[in-house]
């Protein structure tokens, strides 16, 4: 079954807005757009510090193979300097332990480059270039192998031994880290390089950077340090680095265009089906095809399955509208045939043959014209009566029920119906119906029992609580013959009347049928062992429509 316009459909389902949809999309596209960012972040930091990490491994090395170097030659007590620099790592329980840990990031800030080691002023210390000289082959070896640049410099930073042999005896003790690392502190910066002409293939082993990773790590003889070394590499590019795991990265690419896929479809789904199933459904409501006034099926979307039990709604009052529209053209054309065709009938008959009838039989014509012109006149009066009722507006309103309805009795009995009788309410209760749409329907009951039961009928008027809450009705009971069970199923019905011969239109109970739907009330017909008994049902706060 259709539903009415806007009404919620009968399976209430947690559904996603629309909003929602859009922003989870747009939310996923930005974390993943973050996540490359981060992964390339992350991935750069991770390059230099395993660059890092490779030479201090190698520093620790050959810082402790000098140390012992020196050793042999049986250095006086005071040789080298006091350590004065704080170990920057947190040292544990074991005091024979002291770690170096890496600590650059590419956003680190980068040094100069220091350009080309000048020729020192001053001589190496003796030992450290005797100790130096018998290193400075395996420095030339290591070199072979790793590509580092290495040097050992002596307490006043003299180049003692080298991975190149042509830097002995130059001086790096104008660099920070030589310093730092010189004061018993091991150090890593990060210095700018500047570019070879070799470095251009992504294949090749030389990685094309502009920046190179710098170590300096203190020789050490418990609280003296006896030199440094200094360590250098350029740490791999991010584009070398993707050149070289290409393959794996390729298989995250192709998860990654998946996912992004599989959003795409998500959100088809979550949107584009239901909107397409939208499109359908007003096709078949211009086409008048039963499926367009049935909600689309699984709408997902919040706003969609509104808008589809809207459009369902919509076009099941259309179609209601026009059905009651089509019967009530037809009641109308019925009701107006026949005072017509009486009417034309009696001027037929008074045109053809008025010189042949007596007085008498042309008056019976003349008040046959005249009494269908009423009921015409009438049926016109209650036809615009009814679309006035059916074209109200809202406004908050409500009515006291006692003076109401001793004010409809004594018009009721200053009409000529005597044996009204009216049970007080409750004083105070009020019914949420503007005073004038309440008096215009009890009235209309009150006629209808005069109409039907003749002058001496008997009417009680009442109010009661209506089962619903906050709900109250007014009783209208009568004493007359009732209505037979056939008849009670269509006496809400349009034109339908017992009483044509009295003048009756067969209207009232629907305008005031009307009428009242329009304040979320209603008139109700009870059962009754005698008589007719109405109701008219209301809330006790309720809309005024004008």
């Amino acid at each position: 079954m259709a539903l009415a316009i806007g009404s919620p459909s009968p399976e209430r389902r947690a559904r996603p807005r629309l909003w929602l949809v859009f922003a989870a999309v747009g939310v996923a596209g930005f974390a993943l757009t973050l996540a490359g960012l981060a992964f390339v972040r992350v991935y750069d930091n991770q390059l230099i510090r395993q660059t890092e990490s490779e030479l201090i491994a190698q520093g620790a090395v050959i810082a402790e193979v000098f140390r012992e170097r020196l050793r042999d030659a049986e250095p006086r007590d005071d040789h080298g300097r006091e350590r004065t620099a704080p170990w920057p790592f947190p040292l544990p329980d074991d005091t024979r332990l002291r770690p170096i840990l890496p600590s650059l990031r590419a956003s680190d800030a980068t040094l100069p480059s220091g350009g080309t080691p000048q020729p020192s002023r001053v001589p190496a210390e003796p030992l450290a270039h005797a100790a130096g000289l018998r290193l400075t082959p395996l420095l030339e070896q290591v070199r072979a192998a790793t590509l580092a640049g290495i040097r050992v410099v002596d307490p006043e930073g003299v180049v003692v031994a080298s991975s190149s042999a042509s830097l002995l005896g130059t001086t790096l003790a104008d660099r920070t880290e030589v310093q730092r690392a010189l004061r018993g502190e091991p150090v890593s910066v990060l210095r700018r390089r500047v570019a070879e002409p070799e470095d251009t293939p992504l294949a090749s082993l030389s990685r094309d950077t502009g920046i190179r990773v710098s170590v300096a790590l203190p020789v050490l003889d418990g609280e003296r340090v006896w030199g440094a070394v200094v360590l250098t590499r350029t740490p791999m590019t991010f584009a070398k680095a993707t050149y070289a795991d290409r393959w794996n990265l390729t298989a995250t690419g192709f998860v990654l265009l998946g996912v992004v896929a599989l959003m795409s479809l998500a959100a088809a789904a979550l949107v584009g089906r239901p909107v397409r199933a939208l499109m359908r459904q007003t096709r078949a409501i211009a086409l008048s095809d039963p499926s367009g006034f049935e909600p689309v099926a699984r709408p997902v979307v919040a706003e969609l399955a509104e808008l589809s039990e809207s459009l369902a709604g919509m076009a099941t009052a259309l179609r209601d509208r026009n059905q009651y529209i089509r019967s009530f053209a037809a009641n109308v054309s019925h009701e107006f045939k026949t005072p017509l065709a009486s009417i034309q009938g009696a001027v037929e008959l008074l045109r053809d043959s008025a010189d042949a009838m007596s007085p008498e039989q042309r008056a019976r014509f003349l008040a046959n014209v005249d009494a269908d012109a009423r009921r015409l006149t009438r049926l016109v009066q209650r036809l615009l009566e009814l679309a006035r009722a059916d074209s109200m507006t809202a406004t908050p309103a409500q009515v006291a029920l006692g003076p109401l309805l001793e004010g409809l009795a004594l018009r009721a009995r200053a009409e000529g119906a005597l044996d009204i009788h009216v049970t007080p309410p409750p004083a105070g209760l009020t019914m949420g119906l503007p005073q004038e749409v309440l008096d215009d329907v009890l009235w209309q009951l009150v006629t209808n029992a005069r109409q039907h039961g003749g002058d001496t009928v008997r009417v009680d008027l009442s109010v009661e609580q209506a089962p619903e809450a906050d709900l109250v009705r007014v009783v209208v009971k009568d004493s007359g013959r009732g209505i037979s069970e056939a008849n009670r199923a269509r006496i809400f019905d349009a034109f339908f009347t017992t009483a044509r011969a009295r003048g009756g239109t067969g209207l009232g109970l629907t305008i005031a049928q009307s009428m009242l739907r329009a304040f979320n009330a209603r008139l109700e017909l009870l059962p009754s062992a005698t008589g007719t008994t109405f109701a008219v049902v209301a809330p006790v706060r309720g809309l005024q429509r004008k």
